[in-house]
């Protein structure tokens, strides 16, 4: 697999495009770090956009949920989606209206999913979802019965056109507006996870384990 995404007409940033970023690892930074995605789709000439939870393993991004989501089963007739994950790490803030902005790290990714049906990679596909929002949660819990299993679509993307666009630094002002007596710079924003609150029908005795006492997401 090549170490870039091949630059495509629909992956190619046009818009101030020194912030594309074509490396599998950036791009692959951005979707393990973050939580939600926003798949795009057109059903009987209608756009939709819906957010969910993913996971990667690899070159692959799995999407899952009830098998009677119209998402799921629209996405499952081969109808191409646009997969866009936002991470926004901070507020721009210049002199002028017009130079506001925000630092962020962004991934517009194209691709035809497909039903992930056979057992054992539809069980290893859960568990990248369920790790991918808290990290070895998977082994902590009970496995989906078989039930939950028919009950559950998964679905599997290939990697193989998608692009990263980057924004970082500070406010960039006109000249002139150096000299305006106004603040400006940048005021960083930050996920940060709160205390543990448990649904107060824990069994005596169980503790959070350490990956809730000291959750973080991967940088």
């Amino acid at each position: 697999m090549e170490s870039a995404f091949p630059v495509t007409p629909r992956t190619k940033v046009m818009r101030l495009a020194k912030r594309g970023v074509y490396d599998r690892g950036v791009v692959y930074s951005i979707l393990d770090e973050a939580f939600l995605c926003h798949a795009a789709f057109s059903l009987d000439g209608k756009p939709f956009v819906i957010p969910t939870a993913f996971g990667r393993k690899d070159d692959t991004l799995y999407l899952h949920g009830s098998a009677a989501s119209r998402m799921l089963r629209t996405l499952d007739t081969g109808v191409e989606a646009c997969i866009c994950v936002t991470l926004l790490d901070g507020l721009v803030l210049a002199r002028s209206a017009f130079h506001h902005s925000m630092n962020y790290r962004s991934v517009v990714l194209f691709g035809t999913a497909t039903a992930v049906k056979e057992p054992d990679e539809k069980m290893e596909a859960l568990r990248v979802l369920t790790d991918h929002i808290v990290p070895g949660r998977w082994d902590q819990v009970r496995i989906p019965n078989e039930k939950e299993l028919k009950q559950t679509l998964v679905l599997a993307i290939p990697l193989e056109e998608a692009s990263a666009k980057v924004r970082t630094g500070p406010p960039i002002d006109d000249e002139e507006d150096y000299e305006l007596p106004v603040w400006a710079g940048v005021l960083p924003l930050t996920s940060t996870p709160g205390a543990l609150a448990d649904d107060g029908r824990i069994v005596p005795g169980v503790q959070p384990p350490d990956n809730l006492l000291h959750y973080r997401r991967p940088k």
